[in-house]
C-alpha cells in the first residue's frame, strides 16, 4: 500500500485532513512545517511539495493533492471501507438532498465565510505593525472602516446562514450525521470564533452547540493533540 502523507502547517487548515483521518482510521505520516516566525507565513520546503507552498497537501504515492475541499473528497474516495457505519453519510448518496448540501457547504467554508475571516484578520493586524506612529492612527481609523463597512457585514451573514441551518435541530450541517461539510466549516467556524465579539456564542446558539459536538469527537481531539491548535494567535 503507498504511503499516506499529511504535509502538516501548524495553525492552519490542514488540521481538517487530520481528523478526517483520525475518524476514518486510516494510517498516515504526518509531517509538521513550522511557520517563520516573524512572517508567520509557510516555510519554502512546502514548496517541493506542491507549487502553491501554503498547506493542506497530501501524498499518497504518486499521487499530491492540494486544497481541502479536494482533499476530503479523495480521501473517502480512496478509502470508501473506512465510512461505514456511523460516517457513511460522509459523502451523501449522489442525487439526495444532503449531498447538494454537503457540496454547498465544501464551497462555502472558503468561498462565503473563510476568505472574510481572513481579510479580518489582515485588517486587524495591519496597524500593529511597525510603522511611524503619526500613520498608526490614520491605518487604525481606515482599517476599522473598512471592516464595519465591508468585513464584518459579510461575516455576519454567513454566520447567520450557518446558524439558521442548524436551528431547526438537525445535529450536522446535511441532516442527522456528521458529513464532510462539517469537517470542512469547522476551520471555518474556529477562526470565525476566535477573532469574534465574546458574545457570539451567545448570539449564535446552535452553532455553538454544533461547535462544541464537533469539538467533542475523541477523532477531532487526536487530531489536534498530533496537529496542534487550529488558530494562531495575533500578537
Amino acid at each position: 500500500m503507498s504511503a499516506l502523507i499529511v504535509h502538516h502547517l501548524e495553525h492552519s487548515r490542514s488540521q481538517r485532513v487530520l481528523w478526517l483521518l483520525e475518524e476514518l482510521g486510516v494510517p498516515y505520516e504526518l509531517r509538521l512545517y513550522r511557520r517563520d516566525p516573524r512572517t508567520r507565513l509557510a516555510p519554502p520546503e512546502l514548496k517541493a511539495v506542491h507549487p502553491l507552498g501554503k498547506a493542506p497537501v497530501i501524498t499518497h504515492g504518486d499521487v499530491t493533492v492540494a486544497e481541502s475541499g479536494a482533499i476530503l473528497e479523495y480521501l473517502v474516495e480512496t478509502f470508501p471501507a473506512a465510512t461505514d457505519g456511523e460516517l457513511a453519510g460522509l459523502l451523501p448518496p449522489v442525487g439526495s438532498a444532503a449531498h447538494r448540501d454537503n457540496r454547498f457547504w465544501l464551497h462555502f467554508a472558503e468561498g462565503s465565510l473563510m476568505n472574510w475571516v481572513v481579510m479580518q484578520l489582515v485588517f486587524v493586524a495591519i496597524p500593529r505593525q511597525r510603522m511611524p506612529f503619526f500613520a498608526r492612527p490614520i491605518a487604525r481609523a481606515i482599517c476599522q472602516q473598512v471592516l464595519q463597512r465591508f468585513v464584518q457585514p459579510n461575516i455576519d451573514s454567513a454566520l447567520a446562514l450557518v446558524e439558521q441551518t442548524l436551528s431547526d435541530g438537525r445535529p450536522w450541517l446535511t441532516g442527522q450525521r456528521l458529513a464532510l461539510a462539517d469537517i470542512q466549516m469547522s476551520f471555518a467556524i474556529e477562526a470565525a470564533f476566535a477573532l469574534g465579539a465574546a458574545d457570539l456564542p451567545k448570539r449564535l446558539p446552535a452553532t455553538a452547540a454544533w461547535r462544541q459536538r464537533y469539538r467533542s469527537r475523541p477523532a477531532y481531539q487526536r487530531a489536534l493533540a498530533k496537529g496542534g491548535p487550529e488558530i494562531m494567535t495575533m500578537a
